[in-house]
């Protein structure tokens, strides 16, 4: 089996990050880190780099759009890809679990199926287009 791809969650919903992470591993695929808020989730970016970043929008110290616009202007984290994760599009406006696409970045509606979110990552890291995927 080749090297897991590492994977960072940044919500500050820790039973969420808790399960994903659980999942995620669980597949033998992943390697999971986490950070419960936007400024430990960037500096965790910054030390681990990587493959993919799960993350929050909204966040009680800065927010998902701040993070991004964090990452996207360090060289050392600009070219990893994000997949927002939110409750502020629900399952119902998107089709149940699909993703919606808004600016260059896709947002995934929560809750979320575990074998979905994991197609979604694999696509991503394949540099598919997940929004076509349904």
């Amino acid at each position: 089996m080749g090297l897991k791809k590492k994977i960072l969650i940044v919500d500050d919903e820790e039973d969420f990050c808790f399960l994903i992470k659980k999942n995620l591993e669980s597949t033998g695929e992943f390697e999971v880190f986490v950070a419960y808020n936007g400024i430990d989730g960037f500096c965790l970016a910054r030390v681990e780099k990587p493959d993919l970043i799960l993350l929050d929008i909204i966040m009680p110290d800065i927010g998902g759009s701040d993070v991004v616009h964090r990452l996207k202007a360090d060289e050392h984290t600009k070219n990893i890809p994000v997949i927002f994760l939110t409750a502020v599009i629900t399952p119902k406006e998107t089709g149940k679990g699909r993703v919606r696409k808004i600016g260059s970045y896709n947002y995934i509606a929560k809750p979320i199926d575990t074998d979905r979110l994991i197609a979604y990552i694999n696509d991503t890291l394949a540099g598919k287009d997940i929004t076509s995927a349904e």
